[in-house]
């Protein structure tokens, strides 16, 4: 359940952030799974 909630934060940032490079896009996908990580240890 956990990693599906995840998952789904990532490809809604992805899908909501319009990454203009793939630098741009490496960069959400490791803040979001940083808040990811972050959600499930409080």
């Amino acid at each position: 359940m956990r990693k599906a909630a995840v998952a789904v934060l990532v490809v809604a940032t992805l899908a909501l952030g319009a990454c203009n490079t793939v630098k741009g896009a490496g960069r959400d996908i490791q803040s979001v799974g940083q808040a990811g990580e972050d959600a499930l240890k409080s």
